[in-house]
C-alpha cells in the first residue's frame, strides 16, 4: 500500500462541460484505469454504430435511451432510468435519446479518443 495514498474529490458542476455537438454534451472525470462521464443527450440525439476496446456501462439518470446492440437491424433495447446496460469491449452499438437525458457512463480503460477529442463518429453532422 502506498504511503501517502491520494484521493480526490470531484463536484460535477465544477467539471468542464464539453459541448461535442448541438444534441450532445459531456464532463469527464479520468481514473488510471477508468473513466467516468455524465453525458448529456438532447431528445432525438444519435449516436451513430460505433464500437470500442473499452468495456462500458450505461447508468440512466433523467430520460430514456433507445439501443441497438450488434447491429442497427438488432432489436432496440430501451433504458429508462434507473437501469444499467452492459456492452462489452468491441461490441458495435447505437443510441437514440428518446427525450432528454442525462446518463452517467463508465468506461475502462478510459477512452482515448474522447480524451484527445478524436471520436469524429460522435462530431460528424
Amino acid at each position: 500500500m502506498p504511503e501517502n495514498p491520494t484521493a480526490t474529490k470531484y463536484t460535477w458542476d465544477a467539471m468542464p462541460k464539453e459541448q461535442v455537438t448541438e444534441q450532445l454534451s459531456r464532463r469527464l472525470i479520468t481514473g488510471d484505469k477508468m473513466m467516468l462521464a455524465h453525458v448529456y443527450l438532447k431528445k432525438g440525439c444519435i449516436v451513430p454504430l460505433h464500437q470500442h476496446e473499452n468495456e462500458q456501462i450505461t447508468y440512466i439518470l433523467e430520460g430514456a435511451l433507445r439501443f441497438w446492440i450488434g447491429s442497427e437491424d438488432a432489436e432496440p433495447i430501451v433504458v429508462g432510468v434507473g437501469e444499467v446496460l452492459h456492452i462489452p469491449g468491441n461490441v458495435p452499438h447505437k443510441a437514440e435519446a428518446l427525450e432528454d437525458t442525462l446518463d452517467v457512463d463508465i468506461f475502462s480503460p478510459p477512452r482515448q479518443d474522447w480524451l484527445d477529442k478524436s471520436d469524429d463518429y460522435l462530431r460528424q453532422k
